[in-house]
């Protein structure tokens, strides 16, 4: 995708963060944008801020509603040429204390938000003379963290989706692109927590170290235009992908260790693990 002037891009999640960031920077190279959130204020200021765009209040879990939403978007821009699959968000908290709903939220949007996404607008961009799919997944789409196990499940299979149905498109004008950001300062650290101690350590770190989102949609749409299948957003990105691809088990276990020094969490895991010590114990001798 070389240029994006009079191109259609569909963005979901654009309310905020890289959604956001994306928005600000396709509208700056021409393109005209149907932006796509829960939330209808935050559509409003994007809006604002890129200065064009139709808005697009849905769900991107629920599957009627996206099924729907090409109707809308056609009727403001008649096609539609570049799909970016961006909300996200995340519950944190280890596995034992996530309960089946919040696997749900994770996943509906996470993953089912791309698969609606794509699903819904792919027969769209099959009749555009060009066309992209953009698919954010994430560092943790090839490294498993703890407390962030279903954040993770979702974004490796972003990664397997998109990879397989790349090479169903091959041959074909639709591009697609799988983004995989290091820390990027957006609303997800404030997301649901089943620890306060560690999700206030999280918000410290990304508020001093974290990639401004402008500068991730600006990697992103760099990426795009030069047709990238892999788009690593960040320093640490690139570092963290390589060791995964080095040492697959090893290279997990010091990128997880790494992360929680960073954080300053050694107390919090120490904690974590005499807890459930202690749990089990007296679970045992209840029996």
């Amino acid at each position: 995708m070389r240029t994006f002037t009079n191109r259609v891009a569909v963005i979901t999640g654009a309310g905020s963060g890289i959604g956001r960031g994306l928005a600000i920077e396709l509208a700056a190279a021409g393109a005209r944008l149907a932006l796509v959130d829960i939330n209808a204020e935050a559509l409003a200021e994007t809006q604002r801020l890129a200065g064009t765009g139709s808005v697009h209040v849905v769900d991107v879990s629920d599957r009627a509603a996206m099924m729907a939403l090409p109707d809308a978007v056609l009727a403001e821009h008649n096609e539609v040429h570049v799909l970016i699959n961006n909300a996200g968000l995340t519950i944190e908290g280890a596995f034992r204390e996530l309960t089946l709903d919040d696997w749900d939220t994770v996943i509906g949007v996470n993953l089912w938000g791309v698969v609606h996404g794509t699903k819904a607008f792919l027969p769209h961009l099959e009749v555009a003379d060009a066309a992209w799919i953009v698919n954010i997944s994430s560092v943790f789409g090839f490294v498993g963290i703890p407390t962030q196990v279903p954040y993770c499940a979702s974004k490796f299979a972003v990664r397997g989706f998109s990879k397989a149905l790349r090479e169903e498109l091959r041959g074909t004008h639709i591009g697609i692109s799988v983004v995989h950001p290091g820390g990027v300062n957006t609303n997800i650290v404030n997301a649901k927590t089943y620890d306060a101690e560690a999700n206030a350590a999280s918000k410290r770190f990304f508020a001093k170290h974290a990639l401004d989102p402008q500068k991730a949609a600006k990697v992103i749409v760099n990426g795009v235009r030069r047709g990238k299948h892999r788009i690593l957003v960040g320093r640490e990105a690139p570092l963290m992908d390589r060791l995964m691809r080095l040492l697959p088990d090893r290279g997990n276990a010091f990128l997880v260790n790494s992360t929680i020094k960073a954080l300053g969490l050694r107390d919090t895991q120490t904690r974590r693990l005499r807890e459930f010590h202690e749990d089990v114990a007296a679970r045992r001798k209840q029996r």
